[in-house]
Parts: structure tokens; sequence; C-alpha cells
């Protein structure tokens, strides 16, 4: 059996940092992070694959909370006039009872984003669309917005067959024992009809950083 480690956390520090930024006693550590995962639920059933997350960043300070979102879709979380963050920003602060700053950043290249490529696959598989064709269709979209390199995994009842399998593509080169390679990572999960659940992977080599 080999050993698997998820390659943003074995970089931790390294060249990837917490998603989540803040210090409690343990009195306080279980509330902390009870909030932070209801905050990210909330934004994930709001916004869901509509906004395209990439990621959510939450840094707390003694009173005020920060919550920034990178997203390939701005307008979507905005929403007309500004309503949909000011609405946002309310069930936020509902949850912390505390003020709040919700920060809305744009993606400008989604295709370099592992979390996106990975939905957006799982999107097209759900869509009944031949999954080596949406394969390749995001590597090579990924090599041609600049990636270094890109390894995508599927397993499951592929193409609704009757045994489970997995299959992969690899473009470029994705140095995963390198520390110091900047190594995007996401797994996500397709249902797809008839045949159950279809689980995605994507590793992005975006190059290294000194």
């Amino acid at each position: 059996m080999g050993q698997k480690v998820n390659p943003i956390s074995m970089r931790l520090q390294v060249n990837k940092n917490w998603r989540s930024k803040w210090f409690a006693n343990k009195r306080d550590y279980a509330t902390f992070l009870t909030q932070d995962l209801k905050v990210r639920k909330l934004i994930d059933e709001k916004l869901g694959s509509r906004a395209a997350i990439n990621k959510v960043d939450i840094e707390r300070s003694p009173n005020l909370v920060s919550v920034t979102i990178t997203t390939a879709k701005a307008g979507v979380v905005i929403g007309r006039g500004g309503a949909g963050a000011q609405e946002l920003k309310a069930n936020i602060e509902k949850i912390y009872a505390t003020p709040t700053r919700v920060n809305i950043e744009e993606v400008k290249k989604p295709e370099l984003f592992a979390k996106l490529v990975a939905e957006n696959i799982a999107h097209q598989l759900e869509r009944r669309i031949a999954f080596r064709r949406a394969m390749k269709s995001a590597a090579a979209a990924a090599i041609r917005s600049g990636a270094k390199g890109i390894r995508i995994e599927v397993s499951g009842r592929l193409g609704g067959a009757e045994m489970s399998r997995r299959e992969k593509i690899v473009e470029g080169s994705v140095p995963l024992h390198t520390l110091r390679a900047d190594i995007d990572f996401h797994n996500a999960r397709a249902n797809y009809p008839g045949a159950g659940i279809i689980g995605i992977k994507v590793w992005i080599y975006k190059g290294e950083v000194s």
C-alpha cells in the first residue's frame, strides 16, 4: 500500500498557508472551529458551484472577523447592486455574533486552480459528457493558461461500466515529492446518472517557489 499525503498539507508554511488564521485557548477553540465550519457550509450552500468558489480564508482579530472569498464569478457573489454581498455578510455576522468584513477576490484564470477544474469536470460528467473528453479539455486549458503540468484522475463506474476502474491523464511535469513546487490539489465527486459516484482528483503544478 502506498502512503498518500495531501500535497497542500505537506507544503504548509513552505509555500501554502492555513485557510483559517486565528489562535484560541482550549475553552474557545471548539466554538471558533464550529463557527468557521458553519460559515464555510453557508457559503457553499448559498453560492455553491454557481459562483465557482475557489477558497474561503477566515482571519480573526479581537473585534473583527475577515472572510475573504476567492471566486471565478465575483458578479454572482456580489449580486445586483451589492445585494448578494450584503445578505451574505448579514448571515455570516449572525453566526459569529461579531462585526464581520467580507472581501471578494476574483480569479483571473480559473483553469489554474485545482478546485475549479475538478468541479468543472464533475459538472460535465453529471451532464453525461464522456470522461476522457472532459479530462483532455481540462488538461489542455490548464497548459494553455500557463500551468507547468497537470494530473487528473477519475475513478468509479466510468461510462456506466459494471466494474469500477481508474483512469488518469498527465500533461507536463507534476513533481509531488518536491516541497518547493507550487502544487494545487483538490478532489471532487460527481453523481453520474445510473453509475453512482465518480471521484475526481486534480493536481496542478504552477512552477517552483524560491
